[in-house]
């Protein structure tokens, strides 16, 4: 592929404006990959959600015959199987739909870069697949506040969710960069523009 663009990855703690850093890069003409998003649209899929009902249990499903997504977070991470057989289901599909959408905007002109907002980042392995990988640093109290009510409702789930993920410090010795998110929104635009002005020009 001729002049493949630059493949930036956000990668850090729960809460921690993740998304609100690939916002940032968006204001600067990257294309965002939104895992999380992607994720949403498979959980409405009816063969998605028949592959997690049989391998959760009848209780993830709320009204309509949809997931609910509060009671599905809190069955997946009682245990490292039902992890594993969640991550089974849905990273192929999220793999498979992030490979075409890399595709799709490497051929678009007025795509600066391409940037991955995937929570799991690390742990997948897609690092690797970045050009740079960018750390948002930002304290405990913070990303608690920042922490979606309707799916973490707890401390508890919030430890839950972090035992099956990479340590944050490792996470930052992997990074190219870090931006600290503990400031307004202004400060956390400063340090985008500054990094993506290094990235883009090397």
């Amino acid at each position: 592929m001729e002049n493949p663009r630059k493949i930036i990855g956000i990668t850090g703690g729960i809460g921690s404006g993740k998304s609100s850093v690939a916002a940032e890069f968006a204001r600067l003409g990257c294309a965002v990959i939104d895992a999380d998003a992607i994720v949403s649209r498979l959980l409405e899929d009816e063969n998605v959600i028949l592959r997690l009902k049989n391998a959760l249990g009848e209780e993830i499903i709320g009204g309509g015959g949809k997931i609910d997504r509060c009671i599905m977070a809190g069955t997946v991470f009682k245990s490292k199987e039902n992890v594993e057989k969640t991550n089974s289901i849905i990273h192929p599909l999220v793999f498979e739909q992030t490979e075409k959408l890399i595709y799709k905007y490497n051929h678009c002109e007025d795509v600066k870069a391409i940037v991955l907002d995937m929570p799991l980042l690390v742990e997948v392995g897609w690092d690797k697949k970045c050009d740079k990988v960018v750390f948002v640093e930002s304290s405990e109290v913070n990303r608690a506040s920042r922490t979606d009510e309707k799916s973490l409702k707890t401390k508890k789930n919030l430890k839950n969710r972090q035992k099956f993920q990479i340590s944050l410090d490792k996470k930052a010795q992997i990074a190219h960069y870090t931006i600290n998110n503990n400031s307004d929104l202004k400060d956390l635009a400063d340090q985008v523009v500054r990094i993506f002005s290094i990235i883009i020009n090397n």
